[in-house]
């Protein structure tokens, strides 16, 4: 049997997740379920099987975060291949096929953030997809429908051909309430999962068939990419030129030799709070909390808190969501509509859709505590032995007040070290450097002055994360 590859597909931005989930700290990096986010538990649900290390595809502004989890989970991957652009899923599979060595490797197309709570029979299945894969077949799993979703794509399935693999009449898109009850009674529609298997070589060659653009631009893509750190970057000129598409589209609709397997494992995409909900332990009254929550005559709701705490009285089916600088209160049935929020945060130019307000870095973390005209006040924490690029501000000074640890200062010419309950002073304009030498983690408070304090307001000249312009 040829050798099976994991590519895990982790560019969604998680919009109707808000406002846990945001632009530059999506679902996909979040512990929904478990003590685990999504992403490690994709990672982690491939052992037991025959299968290489993984295969990563992710937007670049995330590396970070991909590379940092997959380290905690101790899962060292095959590739962490960085998109400088969103371009769906046709081409970040054509990349995946691409950099095999052999065209006869099965890819195991996975998202990063589904749930599947039956392992063993997800186990199962993909063993029966990689025999029919191994034999020329475009595989993708059905989920077998547990009511009439209206937010899911459907797979209608024609002959079985082998024991549990059926042939694919049609690819059909989100349906109405009312036929989404007639597929549901048909007995033979699907869930498109958007779990797929096959060999390299096969995809590519539909791939060309159907979009020769996408698989040429792809290849110069990767032609011109460059290494950095663990990382495999594309050519962003290259890749810009790409055309944007699904695999569905590109490939799965257009193939001869796709099946598919009717697939029931326990699949949700967690594509809103409510799907959340409907995949989570409750308690008597249907209601799922997590945090620090007090419900009285309160049912079926979905509560998140952050620290805060939360009490319900004489609520059903909400969704509350509790975070720092943002609190989500919606009808559960309405929950999808949360991405307008979204949109509605964008266009009025505010920040509360990209971050949290605490951000984390390839060194650590800041949060945002305070801020007013002129000031702003941060509490950092940088990482055992790692380090803040050299930098300097032109329009802020930095008082930095060190609270545990030991910190490293670089400031001009001058390297000295500040201890707890020490401080120092950052003037405007000077070149400056925080390093953590020591084996815990450094904690300061950041105070900074200036008439703008924007992120922007950085110019670096050294970096250790290839961060430099």
């Amino acid at each position: 049997m040829s050798a099976v590859v994991p590519v895990v597909m982790s560019g969604g931005s998680g919009t109707r997740m808000w406002p846990r989930s945001r632009q530059e700290f999506p679902k996909q990096f979040l512990p929904l379920l478990s003590q685990t986010s999504m992403l490690q538990d994709t990672v982690l649900r491939l052992q037991g099987l025959d299968a290489e290390a993984p295969l990563l595809v992710c937007n670049e502004s995330h590396r970070f975060l991909v590379a940092e989890q997959l380290l905690e989970c101790g899962v060292r991957p095959k590739s962490i291949v960085l998109e400088p652009f969103g371009r769906n899923t046709a081409p970040a599979i054509a990349i995946a096929a691409l950099s095999q060595r052999s065209e006869e490797t099965i890819l195991m197309v996975l998202a990063a953030d589904h749930v599947i709570q039956n392992v063993d029979e997800f186990h199962r299945l993909v063993r029966l997809g990689e025999k029919a894969a191994a034999q020329g077949k475009m595989v993708t799993f059905g989920i077998v429908p547990t009511k009439p979703e209206t937010g899911y794509g459907y797979i209608q399935a024609g002959q079985e051909i082998e024991h549990e693999i059926c042939s694919i009449e049609a690819f059909v898109e989100k349906p109405d309430a009312d036929t989404a009850k007639q597929y549901l009674a048909a007995g033979n529609y699907y869930w498109n999962s958007g779990m797929f298997m096959f060999r390299a070589g096969d995809y590519l060659k539909e791939l060309e068939s159907s979009q020769p653009k996408i698989l040429a631009q792809c290849r110069a893509a990767l032609s011109s990419a460059q290494s950095d750190l663990d990382f495999i970057r594309l050519d962003a000129a290259e890749f810009e030129q790409c055309p944007s598409d699904s695999i569905d589209y590109a490939v799965m609709e257009r193939t001869k030799n796709g099946v598919v397997i009717p697939s029931d494992i326990g699949w949700s995409d967690v594509g809103s709070w409510s799907s959340l909900w409907d995949v989570s332990t409750k308690d008597a009254d249907g209601n799922k909390f997590v945090g620090d929550v007090i419900a009285r005559n309160s049912k079926n709701n979905f509560v998140h808190g952050d620290g805060r705490l939360i009490a319900l009285v004489g609520i059903n089916d909400v969704v509350v969501v509790d975070t720092d600088d943002a609190v989500l209160i919606a009808s559960r049935d309405q929950v999808q509509d949360v991405k307008d929020v979204v949109n509605e945060l964008k266009s009025a130019g505010r920040q509360e859709h990209l971050n949290h307000r605490k951000v984390f870095r390839p060194w650590g973390s800041y949060d945002s505590i305070d801020m007013d005209d002129g000031f702003q006040v941060k509490r950092i924490t940088v990482n055992p032995g790692a380090s803040l690029s050299l930098q300097k501000h032109y329009h802020r000074a930095e008082h930095w007040i060190v609270v545990s640890g030991t910190a490293e200062v670089t400031c001009g010419d001058k390297v000295f070290t500040v201890e707890k309950n020490q401080s120092t002073y950052i003037p405007l304009g000077e070149k400056h450097r925080l390093r953590n030498p020591g084996k815990i983690p450094l904690k300061i408070v950041e105070v900074q002055s200036g008439d703008y304090l924007g992120e922007d307001d950085i110019v670096r000249f050294e970096d250790d994360y290839g961060r430099t312009e």
